[in-house]
């Protein structure tokens, strides 16, 4: 499984939101940035500690021109109790099959645990930045949130 790097035109998706709307690489490009984090868990406490974290600089993501996405191989079902018990105000999708993690390249931790990595997709489609950490979960969205406002020239 060959890992999306720094630089790499992000592989396209197709992928199904909560309220049963399409979500596509495709609606952002031209339009705007896209944070698209992986995270192995819903209501795991790291992933809640990064799911909330992003949730509470959500308008800095937004005001810089990007959206957020988080996926991971919860159901959408799981999903959507996850995002309402923490308020979330960004989409989640369910990446059951494990599609959308390998076509990304998303590394398992220790062979066993689904990674937690972050890439930011700029207006073009190209990968700007991933951050990947297991355990630092608020690095995430600083990192993310940094390298957006250099790409914006706010920094």
């Amino acid at each position: 499984m060959k890992s999306i790097q720094i630089g790499d035109p992000a592989p396209d998706f197709s992928a199904t939101g909560l309220q049963g709307q399409p979500v596509a690489l495709a609606d952002f490009i031209g339009n705007k940035a896209l944070i698209l984090f992986f995270y192995p868990a819903d209501e795991s406490p790291v992933c809640t500690k990064e799911a909330c974290a992003f949730r509470d600089a959500y308008q800095d993501f937004a005001e810089a021109g990007a959206e957020v996405i988080g996926v991971s191989s919860d159901s959408a079902q799981s999903h959507r109790q996850f995002a309402q018990h923490h308020r979330l105000p960004f989409r989640l999708i369910s990446d059951e099959d494990g599609a959308l993690r390998r076509a990304f390249g998303v590394p398992k931790t220790l062979g066993l645990l689904p990674g937690r990595v972050t890439y930011l997709i700029d207006q073009q489609g190209i990968v700007r930045h991933l951050f990947n950490s297991q355990l630092d979960a608020e690095k995430h969205v600083s990192e993310a949130l940094k390298v957006l406002r250099q790409l914006e020239g706010s920094d």
